[in-house]
């Protein structure tokens, strides 16, 4: 309920002449306030007429009177500039520290809002709203796109800037751990990434003379060398990693993390690891590459890097395949363009304070193809095509973020066919 207060005080959703406080004094909103989400009061700068003044301060919503209390705001002088308490239900007198009292206003929430609330949080659809998007003026989508893209490079490089925190400012180990959950490519994400964290980068950089023995370490702490039996290759990844794993002090991972099941056969995890061996075989810095490079064809070109010979005819350990090469595919690239150097370049730009990184990063994303899934296909059925990798990641942020969630009340899409239903209701 509270949220719902929340949404129809922000976006004037009530009837004006149907505000008045629990003392029967009548409110007129002037400036509903700018939303906090810190510590404090819910919206500061408000200004309101209560009665015959006009007041300019904070006001506080809550489902009912008496959370006022419960979360301690009577003792919090924080919230002594409250000019106004908004709420569901009045069962409580509220003061100030010093014991005034503040007004208290009741907030009618319009039928039409609560109905189509209910209709737009409650539909067994992914996406509620999915029928009704043609509706919004295409300006409006485009607004919101930018938005959401916003959203979703701010949340990776949040992400980005933890796992550099994690590694002292490394950004050579946290692209290495970056790149290594990106090579899951999707199903696998969480198995390659634990990987990553369980075999540190040192160790790699040591034995990188030896093409067999990085594969060795990537196959060996992926669990992929558990049984005796093999081919000549296996065997030698075998000895090689039980000699690199009493050196290192390593603990393997158990192979049952990582998925094939209904895997295309190049998207096996033992091709990938092969994949990623062969580019930690040949940089000892990539990082340093991908931030130089100026273009896609040129990044592309840093990860296509052959794996070894035995992979050729092979997609895993146990038998040999058709000959053919496993060059990561261009599909492929393209995701690891989107999810490992673009958040890379972002979170760079934003880190040492060079925005030049953060806009090479976005012009990336329009110069890379939109990327083919279920989400993409679905908005594009509603009247949403994406037109590159940039209107793409805004649409699986607004599915993941805003219509899994049901966060309706906070979707430019939601709110405004929310405010159209209300406008047209009788």
């Amino acid at each position: 309920m509270e949220h719902l207060l929340h949404y129809v005080w922000k976006y004037r959703l009530y009837e004006p002449a149907s505000l008045v406080t629990t003392e029967g004094r009548t409110v007129a909103v002037i400036d509903p306030g700018i939303p906090n989400s810190d510590a404090g009061p819910d919206f500061f700068n408000a200004k309101a007429r209560i009665g015959e003044t006009t007041w300019a301060g904070s006001v506080e919503i809550h489902d009912k009177a008496s959370d006022w209390s419960l979360h301690h705001h009577d003792t919090d002088r924080a919230y002594d500039g409250v000019i106004l308490h908004v709420v569901g239900i009045n069962d409580a007198d509220i003061r100030r520290t010093n014991g005034e009292p503040i007004p208290t206003l009741v907030l009618p929430v319009p039928d039409a809002v609560r109905a189509h609330i209910d209709w737009l949080s409650a539909r067994d659809n992914p996406i509620p709203c999915l029928d009704r998007i043609r509706e919004i003026d295409p300006v409006h989508i485009a607004s919101w796109m930018d938005a959401l893209l916003a959203e979703r490079l701010e949340r990776k490089t949040a992400d980005t800037l933890r796992l550099l925190e994690r590694y002292e400012g490394d950004w050579n180990e946290a692209f290495y751990v970056l790149l290594t959950r990106c090579f899951g490519f999707g199903v696998n994400n969480d198995a390659f990434e634990r990987l990553a964290r369980s075999l540190p980068r040192r160790c790699i950089l040591k034995q990188r003379a030896s093409e067999s023995q990085v594969e060795a370490l990537l196959f060996g702490q992926a669990g992929m060398l558990s049984e005796e039996e093999g081919d000549p290759y296996y065997r030698l990844l075998r000895r090689e990693y039980a000699f690199l794993r009493h050196k290192f002090d390593l603990s393997p991972l158990d192979e049952s993390v990582f998925k094939s099941l209904r895997l295309r056969p190049d998207n096996f995890p033992h091709v990938r690891l092969a994949q990623l061996a062969a580019l930690w075989y040949r940089y000892d810095t990539l990082f340093a590459r991908v931030i130089d490079a100026r273009s896609p064809r040129e990044l592309k070109d840093l990860f296509r890097v052959p794996p070894s010979a035995y992979w050729d005819n092979h997609y895993h350990f146990r038998y040999a395949s058709p000959e053919r090469a496993k060059t990561i595919g261009e599909g492929a690239l393209n995701i690891l363009l989107i999810n490992a150097v673009v958040p890379t370049l972002f979170a760079y730009g934003s880190h040492e304070k060079q925005p030049e990184y953060q806009y090479r990063a976005t012009r990336l994303l329009e110069r890379v193809p939109p990327e083919r899934n279920q989400i993409v296909a679905t908005f594009a059925r509603a009247g949403i095509p994406a037109r590159d990798a940039g209107d793409t990641q805004a649409l699986v942020q607004l599915r993941r973020e805003y219509c899994e969630k049901r966060k309706c009340l906070y979707c430019r899409i939601g709110f405004r066919l929310l405010k159209r239903s209300v406008n047209e209701s009788p």
